[in-house]
């Protein structure tokens, strides 16, 4: 294992409403890049708002054989400690990496979350990006992401501390990033590109067995969101065209209003709006609309509402059958393809097929005209003397 140098550098935010947030930047040299055997290489351990954190990268890179992926660098931002914490801890965060450009600090590679704070968990130990960069990318010397083969990543948490049981801070949270989600769901930039931060891989201790979601019982379910709010259920103000879904789903799952029970108004609010947007999502989005943006709001979503701490165990299928819809449109279009050059090739061979058919007939036709004229024809020497009714000279000799 190459040489491995840590700096860290800690910053606390004095603004008021970010009084709650300890951020902080890990450096991570790692020397001999190209000599690591391993499969996950991880990181010296490091505290960032009294919690202990590890970086996870898989250098030899993650291909999904299903896909059309090359094979990309992997990169997770790991609980250090996870087994010695107690049962039910959890850690909320904000984080970038870096993958430093040594020759062009300008072209370093950056990918950072959005939305929502991820939760880190007992379930979750990790969260980050199976795809960073291609390998073909990151091992190219003239690009500048390994000089002298040294590979340089920076990490950069922001931690929310004091979280409370009754979700006050979760409740500033969601109201501060909700803007920034949206806005950056809408943008497209370069340098820094749209999370797809997910948990580290794991095989699944479960099989899983999507449930019948049902259908609304409100026929008339609003496809535009028009901003106008109504109360639900006593809960709070709630997007008017969300009410339908939620009084569906909570009619046919009582424990989502069970477990909000003892939260504030707010908090309430909140929740069933954030769970609101992801049934309407999955209401009126079409399989055809499921580009990699729309995957990426999704899962947005999804972990919106995973911070309440629902019971959502019937909706989780669907929504991961519907963030593989990607996977489905990339193969349906090369099935298009396919089925269109069949078409073609096969209107070729009945094109072919006709064409010989008519040479056929052609030859038959040929074949009988050719019987005709030889009737009663002789074969003749076509190199014979005409000649003139004398004896050759050979037979005068003779005489």
């Amino acid at each position: 294992m190459g040489f491995i140098w840590n700096c860290c550098h800690f910053r606390m935010k004095n603004k008021k409403e970010e009084e709650d947030v300890v951020s902080g930047t890990f450096t991570w040299v790692i020397d001999n890049f190209s000599k690591l055997k391993t499969d996950k290489h991880y990181s010296d351990v490091f505290t960032i708002g009294g919690f202990k954190w590890r970086i996870l990268i898989r250098p030899k890179g993650s291909h999904d054989p299903e896909s059309d992926v090359v094979d990309q660098l992997s990169m997770y931002l790991g609980v250090a400690d996870a087994s010695t914490l107690t049962p039910g801890w959890a850690r909320y965060t904000h984080f970038s990496f870096t993958l430093v450009n040594q020759l062009d600090s300008s072209k370093s590679k950056i990918k950072q979350t959005q939305g929502i704070a991820k939760e880190f968990k007992e379930e979750r130990r990790e969260w980050g990006y199976k795809s960073f960069m291609p390998l073909c990318e990151l091992y190219d010397c003239s690009a500048g992401y390994l000089v002298n083969d040294i590979c340089i990543i920076e990490a950069k948490v922001e931690v929310f501390v004091n979280i409370g049981e009754q979700g006050s801070n979760v409740y500033a949270t969601l109201e501060s990033t909700k803007k920034e989600r949206k806005g950056q769901e809408s943008s497209n930039m370069t340098s820094v590109q749209a999370a797809d931060s997910s948990p580290a891989p794991k095989t699944p201790s479960f099989e899983r067995k999507p449930p019948f979601l049902g259908r609304p019982s409100s026929e008339k379910v609003c496809n535009e969101l028009t901003g106008e709010l109504m109360e639900f259920m006593g809960l709070g103000k709630i997007e008017k065209a969300f009410v339908p879904l939620l009084e569906e789903v909570c009619s046919l799952h009582p424990s989502l209003i069970e477990c909000l029970h003892k939260r504030n108004r707010k908090v309430s609010e909140c929740a069933f709006t954030d769970l609101g947007e992801l049934l309407h999502f999955l209401k009126t989005t079409r399989v055809k609309d499921m580009t990699e943006d729309a995957c990426v709001r999704l899962q947005s979503l999804w972990e919106d509402v995973e911070m309440f701490r629902f019971d959502l165990a019937w909706l989780e299928p669907h929504v991961h059958s519907a963030l593989d819809k990607k996977k489905f449109l990339e193969r349906a279009r090369r099935v298009k393809r396919l089925r269109e050059d069949v078409d073609i090739l096969d209107s070729e061979k009945k094109r072919r097929s006709a064409a010989l058919a008519v040479t056929e007939a052609d030859l038959e036709v040929a074949k009988r005209d050719l019987a005709k004229e030889e009737e009663g024809f002789v074969e003749t020497d076509m190199d014979r003397e005409l000649g003139y009714g004398m004896p050759s000279p050979k037979y005068r000799i003779l005489c």
